[in-house]
């Protein structure tokens, strides 16, 4: 069945290498500030500002059987330079765009489609400098399990958790060998994800290979959830 796939964000990174995949057998929408990475790709296209805009639905189809959200940042600093502004700011991003457009999309939603949302390692693993991000990943969480359980059987929701991935967000963490090399070491795979290592198991998501799965966070973070190896 060829199925019609909102992304939001799905321009660049994880959203952008999930898009390409989806596009051999899907009806892939998306809904993000900019389309430069687009131009080639047989894509519906909404431009559309998570912080700010309404998601206009009127150039959508009647149904929709996946949905992926995937905008989030890394922003990554001690608890005592965090202001009130930078909490407000990663929840409104992560976790309250995320709520709003659910609520506008949710009529479409068909009888057995599937929500994808995107946590990180940070909000099960205890890491320094992780306050703000980890507790906007963490209101998603906690979300998400909620609304698998008052939509099933009808929708599933799950959510990906990463550890670091090797995206555009990450680059500032990635931008030399040595960082690359530091940040690699610390998962027990020795390496940083990629945005397809991520994207192989959104669009496991989203298929019919995963009808009995739902309310689940799934670790793909080279293991470093899991396993202390050091």
């Amino acid at each position: 069945m060829k199925k019609n796939i909102l992304l939001i964000g799905g321009s660049h990174g994880i959203g952008f290498s999930l898009a390409k995949q989806l596009l051999k057998e899907h009806n892939v929408f998306i809904a993000s500030r900019t389309n430069d990475t687009l131009e080639n790709l047989d894509v519906e296209y909404i431009n559309f500002d998570a912080t700010s805009d309404e998601l206009d639905t009127s150039s959508l189809p009647d149904e929709l059987h996946g949905f992926v959200y995937c905008p989030g940042n890394i922003n990554l600093k001690p608890f005592k330079m965090m202001s009130m502004d930078t909490f407000e700011e990663d929840m409104q991003l992560n976790f309250f765009g995320m709520v709003k457009v659910v609520k506008e999309i949710m009529p479409k939603m068909a009888d057995g489609a599937s929500m994808v949302f995107f946590s990180t390692v940070a909000v099960g693993v205890g890491m320094p400098f992780h306050t703000s991000v980890a507790a906007a990943k963490g209101a998603i969480e906690g979300f998400a399990k909620s609304l698998a359980a008052e939509y099933a059987p009808k929708l599933r929701v799950n959510v990906i958790a990463p550890s670091l991935v090797d995206t555009p967000l990450a680059e500032r963490l990635l931008n030399n060998d040595k960082k690359k090399e530091k940040m690699a070491e610390r998962h027990p795979l020795k390496r940083v994800g990629e945005a397809k290592d991520i994207a192989d198991i959104a669009k496991f998501l989203l298929s019919d290979n995963s009808t009995w799965m739902t309310g689940q966070v799934v670790g793909v973070d080279g293991g470093m959830s899991t396993l202390n190896i050091n």
